[in-house]
């Protein structure tokens, strides 16, 4: 016994079963879902801010050590060459100043390069940030928006 068709309910919207879905529950289960959208974007930015965390980190020991290194060595190199400059001019005085003022002026160009490379570094989470700029896009049923690149 098949009972009649019901007519729609105004407000209501037959799902794939066959059952009726109030809006309210619809805007319910949305909202539910951006709010896991919105929690696993911010997930996905603190992740890769500790990735690039990790990384700073093991390169700026990595440097910390070559200095350390460095160091000693120009240290030696420069009492040599001082001492070398120092005899060849007969004032051992006058020979270790000037190979000071050498060693200042090449410090302070590789202190300006680096520098340089420092404000060219971007420490921002681009994909997260790519991604949240598409979000919207999706929301709204637009989802060749983000394959435009």
């Amino acid at each position: 016994m098949n009972e009649p068709a019901r007519p729609p309910v105004p407000g209501q919207r037959p799902d794939a079963n066959g059952e009726d879905r109030n809006i309210v529950d619809l805007l319910g289960r949305l909202t539910q879902q951006g709010t896991h959208l919105a929690r696993e974007q911010v997930s996905l930015i603190k992740a890769e801010i500790r990735e690039t965390g990790n990384d700073v980190k093991a390169a700026v020991a990595a440097i910390a050590a070559a200095a350390v290194v460095g160091i000693a060595g120009l240290g030696v190199l420069l009492m040599g060459l001082a001492y070398l400059v120092g005899d060849a001019i007969d004032n051992l005085a006058l020979g270790t100043i000037l190979v000071g003022l050498a060693t200042l002026a090449v410090a302070f160009v590789l202190y300006l390069s680096g520098r340089k490379k420092v404000d060219a570094a971007h420490l921002a989470p681009e994909r997260s940030i790519e991604t949240m700029s598409d979000t919207p896009a999706a929301a709204a049923g637009d989802l060749h928006h983000s394959g435009a690149r």
